[in-house]
């Protein structure tokens, strides 16, 4: 390992390598806890449909999905955006999921501890389901 950097122009260099070992850690933490195992979307089976209460000062009831990941099985619980979209999702169905996004990869919104949303039904666009383009296909 490389001695570190000393002098009146090292600055630069220290802020960099800080940076770079910094991004080691937090990937490697990523990984390690990431039920998607790095991926961006993954294939789920529906196991239940909930409904999670938001956070203060909002008190509405959020639709969600318990879903099974089918490459290594853990369980998570997946946002169901869209009005009406707990009517189109049933139990035992096929759906994709992917990461909301929100800061750093966390929680969105006023949604405690959910960091993953519904975006496909039995290989059918959840978005189009509900604007009425698709109708959903029977398994």
């Amino acid at each position: 390992m490389a001695k570190k950097s000393h002098g009146l122009g090292a600055a630069k260099k220290l802020k960099k390598r800080r940076q770079q070992f910094k991004l080691v850690s937090r990937s490697k933490m990523r990984y390690k806890v990431d039920p998607l195992e790095g991926s961006s979307q993954a294939k789920a089976i529906v196991l239940e449909k909930i409904q999670v209460e938001a956070k203060q000062p909002c008190s509405g009831m959020r639709k969600c999905a318990r879903v099974q990941l089918v490459k290594n099985g853990k369980q998570v619980t997946a946002f169901m955006p869209g009005d009406g979209a707990q009517k189109l999702i049933n139990e035992h169905d096929e759906v994709v999921i992917e990461q909301i996004g929100g800061k750093m990869g966390r929680s969105k919104g006023d949604l405690p501890c959910i960091r993953w949303q519904v975006t496909k039904v039995n290989d059918q666009s959840l978005d189009a389901l509900l604007r009425g383009k698709l109708e959903k296909a029977r398994r």
